[in-house]
């Protein structure tokens, strides 16, 4: 069992920034981590994954605005959000994969006022 736990959303207004962490248990052959947005009426839709060897892919209309980044001396997994959009608002969620299994945490609640 991997445990990720999400944390940094909250509710700002069109064009502020925010900073999700996820911490992860550290050490785990995982193939790779990234970040998750469930936004209301919608499918879970990919933000941006970081791979094991650091190639990184973004979602639609994310790169240019968000960052992930996941440093090696920290157990922490980040994504850093700029010029938010009322379009970005849902729930964020982090998920690693391990030996063929998808780890997910409980999600951060992000809100985005025009």
């Amino acid at each position: 069992q991997v445990q990720l736990v999400e944390s940094g959303g909250g509710s700002v207004q069109a064009g502020d920034s925010l900073r999700l962490s996820c911490s992860h248990p550290g050490n785990i052959a995982s193939s790779g981590m990234g970040w998750y947005q469930k936004a209301p009426g919608k499918q879970r839709e990919l933000v941006a994954f970081m791979y094991s060897g650091g190639a990184v892919i973004y979602g639609i209309a994310r790169e240019g605005r968000f960052t992930i980044s996941r440093p090696n001396a920290e157990n922490t997994m980040y994504l850093q959000m700029n010029s938010l959009k009322p379009a970005d608002t849902g729930v964020y969620y982090c998920k690693t994969r391990v030996a063929g299994q998808d780890y997910w945490g409980q999600g951060t609640q992000v809100t985005v006022a025009s």
